[in-house]
């Protein structure tokens, strides 16, 4: 008879065997590629890798570039990239690519010849779709998603999969399968989660155009913390069938897929291109709303905009780096004529609990059956899990400790509400839910009455490898954002451009890269005690110093209402012209390739 021991042991060796499998793989690949993606960039590569997606769209067009040309210059690059960040895990650029896109790529589509770069859980035929688990591994999928299906029909080229963390619930990227992703601008820190492979690939300058997922900010924290731009869609924009995740089943905050790009006129023109192929033909989740281009010039054109200032979450002030963010873009804005005011909106420290109650409400067990007994957990998925595990009375002893005792009511209050829910309980949280966004569409259409809304996408720029044991709770100012609006009949928006429901939150956000951490700008403060702050705080600040962090990129986040894409990315292009008219200090400068 095995014993308990020895199957242990056994699953331990299936995981280790199953994770340098797959590296090896990786290697191999990578290895095998012709010798065009292993020599210098070349200056026929730098005028390819110079021009944005639409232009190279147009040459593809007019047969000016070839988009076997574009893919190697990009394909090495990405390795490049690779080699200095672990961003990759499936590497398709394989013979029978090279030989597919010379035969049978569409020229003339909207993204023709433009290679890009997918996270790890979407769904591409003949490679694996592991999220991390060692258990994926081994079990390509047959035919590629819808999603897949859709960027090739566009004339796209998947080329490369990305990093991610194990259960897609960290703004770290690493688990046992692939390694670890470190940040293209100083390997001690994350490039961001869950989506950080590719914040690491395109802020390298290995790609211009990705695709991630965002359940509490993973393409806005990857786009923050390593320096590129990303957008957070609404539900129902961007196609989410076809592919692997860490939490089936889960409902209570639905992952978006959404864009991301090293330059915003490439995220404008990607996002763009894929509403006109008209995603709803692809998959079932897309609502039939074409690209609003009215919209979008209404928002290029407006005069003067009111724009509400979240200054804080209420649960950790921003650091002086992302604080200096903010502000160079409220003066940039307030030397172009426009209104910047303080808001006061509904408590952003109850849509944290509403969010993370609902998120985890199984108790953390949907994404640790996944693990195989002696794998990596990520370091605050583990710390969740454990709190979800201890018997009930510790905890309840717990949470009296932390309220009545330590008068820590912000972090009591978290752990009152995360443990596993009833199906009772749940349908209370969702009517919380439903009542909360409703007093949040009040406030803005009655009371605050502004364009859209300036925040920092985290209180605090890239943190280091491991620092999420302490800091997984930090993530108020993107979680907020995504809680949803119950489903609703597409048939309703056939004939119609605009949405005939309120706009409530699910709202679409966007991030701008804005400048880096200055060790001489942005030191904490003299009197600052980081013993007097709630414990949510305390974990993020534990990692904050401006002297190692000397460097690391900070944005802000653009926040407009539901199924606003297009009025998100104007602004935001409104937001770089005038950032670049005030120069200086108002322009981000990327990383070199």
């Amino acid at each position: 008879m095995v014993s308990h021991a020895n199957l242990a042991f056994s699953r331990k060796l299936i995981n280790l065997f199953n994770s340098q499998r797959k590296q090896l793989e990786r290697s191999s690949r990578i290895a095998s590629l012709p010798s065009e993606y292993h020599i210098p960039v070349s200056s026929h590569d730098r005028e390819i890798l110079d021009k944005s997606v639409e232009e190279l769209v147009q040459h593809v067009h007019k047969g000016i570039v070839e988009p076997i040309d574009i893919l190697r210059s990009y394909g090495k690059v990405a390795i490049k990239a690779h080699e200095k960040t672990n961003c990759l895990t499936e590497v398709m650029i394989q013979p029978g690519a090279e030989k597919w896109i010379e035969s049978s790529i569409n020229l003339k589509g909207p993204l023709a010849g433009i290679p890009i770069s997918l996270k790890d859980s979407i769904a591409v035929g003949g490679f694996d779709v592991s999220v991390g688990y060692s258990r994926n591994t081994g079990s390509p999928y047959a035919q590629d998603g819808a999603m897949v299906r859709l960027l090739k029909d566009a004339g796209a080229v998947p080329y490369v999969k990305t990093n991610l963390p194990t259960t897609l619930l960290s703004f770290e990227s690493a688990n046992d399968v692939w390694g670890r992703c470190t940040n293209p601008h100083n390997s001690k820190y994350s490039p961001g989660g869950s989506t950080g492979g590719e914040g690491a690939l395109l802020a390298y300058g290995g790609g211009r155009i990705g695709i991630g997922s965002d359940v509490a900010g993973s393409v806005r924290a990857p786009a923050h913390f390593s320096g590129i731009f990303s957008l957070r869609c609404s539900t129902g924009r961007w196609p989410k069938m076809g592919m692997n995740t860490s939490m089936p089943g889960q409902e209570g905050i639905p992952s978006v897929f959404s864009p991301m790009a090293r330059t915003l006129p490439d995220l404008i023109y990607f996002s763009k291109s894929i509403i006109l192929m008209k995603p709803w033909n692809y998959d079932h989740s897309i609502h039939p709303i074409e690209w609003r281009a009215d919209e979008e010039q209404a928002a290029m054109e407006k005069k003067k905009f009111k724009i509400g200032l979240m200054r804080t979450d209420g649960v950790i002030d921003p650091s002086p780096a992302c604080t200096r963010a903010l502000f160079l873009v409220t003066s940039a804005l307030k030397a172009e004529g426009h209104e910047i005011v303080w808001i006061d909106p509904p408590s952003p420290y109850e849509g944290l609990i509403i969010a993370s109650s609902l998120l985890n409400s199984d108790g953390c067990q949907t994404f640790s059956s996944f693990l195989r007994t002696g794998e990596s957990n990520d370091p605050g998925a583990h710390q969740m899990s454990l709190w979800t595990s201890t018997p009930r009375l510790f905890r309840y002893f717990y949470y009296l400790w932390t309220k009545y005792i330590l008068h820590d009511n912000i972090w009591a209050g978290l752990l009152a509400n995360f443990s596993p829910k009833t199906a009772f309980e749940q349908w209370k949280l969702v009517s919380r839910r439903e009542t909360y966004k409703a007093q949040w569409h009040d406030w803005w259409q009655n009371d605050a009455q502004v364009d859209f809304l300036l925040t920092p996408p985290n209180a605090t720029p890239a943190l280091p490898h491991g620092a999420m044991r302490d800091a997984f709770s930090s993530c108020g100012y993107t979680f907020l954002f995504n809680l949803v609006h119950p489903p609703f009949s597409p048939a309703s928006l056939k004939h119609s451009t605009d949405p005939p429901f309120p706009l409530k939150l699910d709202y679409t956000c966007g991030i701008i890269p804005i400048t880096h951490v200055d060790k001489s700008q942005d030191q904490l403060p003299p009197h600052f005690n980081i013993k007097k702050l709630n414990a949510v705080a305390r974990g993020a600040y534990k990692h904050y110093d401006a002297d190692a962090m000397h460097g690391l990129p900070v944005g802000v986040q653009v926040v407009g209402q539901r199924l606003q894409e297009e009025k998100v990315l104007a602004i935001m292009k409104r937001i770089e012209v005038a950032l670049e008219k005030k120069g200086g200090e108002g322009r981000y400068e990327h990383l070199v390739i």
